[in-house]
């Protein structure tokens, strides 16, 4: 896991401009209004761990299949070309990250997008990526 960065203490002389190690001016007036505004380090390991469940590709292609229609995981390893027991492992981190969510009927079970923020983000990327440089 990652080091936190540390932060740094300036203390300038009396009149003197604060300077970072690169010797820039530091303005700490800006700083001062920015910090508020800041990610909390504990909501930005969240958004890391969950940006992370999204950083693999049979995980994309998982949910470019269940942007389309509900399925249960022996037809996801079928149109993935994956065993079953592949598949639910990365259904689980999926899962685990709220991103799809399952239902059971029977034996079998059946996978979902989670709701609409998840197929938002997906047609948002998808449309990012399409985007002429």
């Amino acid at each position: 896991m990652p080091q936190p960065i540390q932060a740094v203490e300036f203390t300038p002389e009396h009149g003197e401009t604060p300077q970072c190690e690169s010797h820039c001016p530091v303005h700490l007036n800006q700083i001062r209004q920015l910090q508020p505004e800041m990610l909390p380090l504990e909501r930005a390991q969240q958004m890391a761990e969950f940006f992370g469940a999204l950083a693999d590709p049979t995980r994309l292609r998982l949910l470019s299949v269940l942007a389309t229609q509900e399925l249960c995981v022996c037809d996801l390893a079928t149109a993935l070309k994956m065993s079953e027991s592949a598949v639910s492992h990365q259904l689980r981190v999926l899962r685990s990250q709220r991103l799809v969510k399952y239902r059971k009927e029977g034996r079998n079970v059946h996978y979902s997008l989670a709701d609409s923020h998840v197929i938002n983000l997906y047609r948002e990327a998808t449309e990012h990526l399409d985007e002429a440089d």
